[in-house]
């Protein structure tokens, strides 16, 4: 397709695209990949959070395989200093110069893996990458490529030694997506594939081709604006918004970076549904994605067995939908 097919066409079309091809690696996990889809459409981070063994890896290995993104893996630790991500000038004997070695930030997708198992410090390092696409190194800035996107995993069970992200990075990440264990079908299905051969390390013998270009996708970021949100669904957004800070159950609300990230996914989803309007079910699907990890529990309500999740699906209950 070209750029004058509309523009909701196009995005149904790569929707279409990318299910398709992760199908081949990938078993379940339908609305996390479309989730994915939207952060990266919508130039968002996102922050996967499920116990070892559930693909988070292999689903932005993957992803960044279809869509012919240069992908990095960093393996976070306790150790790790904020320049074995971002870099270093290192003094070049042969040249009487300095020159910037380049750390793994320097990508199209990168992947944080265990990003609460890194210090504070070194989580910090990704925060300018991630807000302004640059990093600064002995105060010269560096641009990172326009389609820079962080994919960081989490393990939600092991505590010990490990540093909770800060309020300020969580509210970096357009998503915090929950992975949970594949159905009995869907695992079933992932033997059969793995006894039939199926091998993760090598996904081109399994069918994972390249499927757009960063120019098409940079084209679809640019032209998804054209799809249109009405007042009544803006001030839908932001109802919902405003609801969580005045909530009982919440010591903290979402903030107005938290509307703005909503609207944007909901504007690439209502494209990736083939529309060019969004819809309020567009903006109800994205909610709790978008709202978990922006929300601090008070707690007593912590101990009553509530959760972020549980609170958000009561704000969406409360909150007059627009006709």
């Amino acid at each position: 397709m070209n750029s004058e097919t509309p523009v909701e066409e196009r995005a149904s079309d790569l929707a279409g695209r990318m299910s398709e091809m992760l199908g081949k690696a990938i078993v379940g996990h339908e609305a996390t990949i479309q989730q994915l889809l939207v952060a990266v459409l919508a130039r968002g981070h996102v922050l996967l959070e499920g116990v070892p063994g559930t693909a988070k890896t292999l689903l932005a290995k993957t992803l960044a395989m279809s869509m012919g993104m240069e992908f990095k893996r960093v393996q976070m630790t306790p150790d790790l200093m904020p320049s074995d991500i971002v870099g270093t000038n290192v003094f070049d004997l042969a040249s009487n110069a300095f020159h910037l070695r380049r750390g793994p930030i320097f990508t199209t997708l990168l992947l944080a893996d265990e990003i609460n198992r890194a210090p504070a410090k070194t989580q910090a390092g990704l925060l300018e990458g991630m807000q302004e696409r640059q990093v600064t190194i002995d105060g010269e800035r560096h641009p990172l490529p326009e389609g820079f996107t962080v994919f960081a995993t989490q393990n939600p069970i092991e505590y010990e030694g490990t540093y909770p992200l800060p309020e300020a990075q969580l509210d970096r990440f357009m998503f915090k997506l929950l992975i949970p264990y594949p159905s009995a079908d869907a695992e079933d299905e992932l033997l059969a594939r793995y006894d039939a051969g199926f091998d993760a390390d090598r996904l081109q013998e399994a069918g994972v081709q390249t499927v757009t270009t960063e120019d098409e996708l940079g084209q679809l970021r640019r032209d998804i604006q054209q799809v249109n949100a009405e007042p009544g669904v803006l001030h839908y957004i932001g109802e919902i918004v405003r609801a969580t800070r005045t909530n009982p159950s919440l010591v903290l609300g979402c903030s107005p970076r938290a509307a703005v990230m909503l609207l944007k996914a909901s504007k690439v989803l209502a494209g990736l549904r083939g529309r060019r309007f969004v819809t309020p079910d567009d903006v109800k699907a994205l909610a709790l994605p978008c709202l978990r990890h922006r929300v601090i529990l008070r707690p007593e309500a912590d101990i009553e067995g509530l959760t972020a999740d549980d609170v958000i699906q009561g704000v969406l209950a409360t909150v007059q939908v627009p006709r």
